[in-house]
């Protein structure tokens, strides 16, 4: 079995790790972030998080559907990096090299970063490894992006090795105009150092005059 076939030539299959009728799958998202890649979720009517011509990575996906017409979930976004953290998508994201998937299993190389990743899938977890060159390692969680465009997100830190949260999402080609939460809890095995939050700010127009964040991101540090 091949799991990269039907993720080109629009393709709506995926290459993600996931165990059959499973609540999550651990999707590579590479649609979004760069003007490297050959499709953009935002461009056109996109229903994957994946495209086999595009390298440009911006994380894990853990609650997505493979092989359908309209574009849903693609949320819960988990990105692994090195060095200063930075928040936009467009600074953070890497090329990737070295793909590799087979039924429960993807990995690839993150080569900006030298980090190589792997990633499998319970009926109801998702399980990823990292392996960092020596410095500093991050790992951030975008609750913004998505491969629809909802907005509404909570997080909550509960120790240096758990955090817990929600992300709204729409529904199945928008056919009712509602949204709901996916709810999730992220367990790490190391403890963090350092955590906090970042929130994209909206732009202001007579306000941006006393307001050094308007359409920037606010940093809160929480821990």
């Amino acid at each position: 079995m091949n799991p990269f076939i039907g993720t080109s030539n629009f393709g709506t299959t995926n290459p993600g790790a996931l165990v059959p009728q499973g609540m999550v799958s651990v999707v590579p998202f590479n649609v979004t972030g760069s003007v490297e890649n050959t499709w953009d979720k935002d461009q056109r009517w996109w229903s994957t998080p994946y495209a086999w011509e595009n390298e440009y990575f911006t994380g894990y996906s853990h609650v997505n559907l493979s092989g359908v017409g309209c574009p849903d979930l693609g949320v819960v976004l988990v990105m692994p990096t090195t060095g200063e953290i930075t928040a936009d998508v467009k600074e953070y994201g890497s090329r990737m090299s070295q793909q590799q998937a087979s039924p429960g299993f993807y990995g690839n190389l993150l080569t900006k970063y030298g980090i190589r990743t792997e990633v499998t899938a319970t009926p109801r977890v998702g399980l990823s490894k990292f392996t960092f060159p020596k410095g500093k390692s991050n790992i951030l969680i975008d609750l913004g992006n998505g491969l629809t465009n909802e907005t509404g997100a909570t997080v909550k830190i509960v120790s240096s090795t758990e955090i817990e949260g929600q992300r709204m999402t729409g529904t199945f080609c928008y056919n009712d105009g509602t949204e709901r939460p996916v709810y999730f809890v992220a367990r790490f095995s190391q403890a963090a150092e350092a955590m906090g939050v970042w929130k994209k700010m909206p732009p202001m127009d007579a306000e941006s005059v006393w307001s050094a964040t308007s359409g920037a991101y606010k940093y809160y540090s929480d821990y």
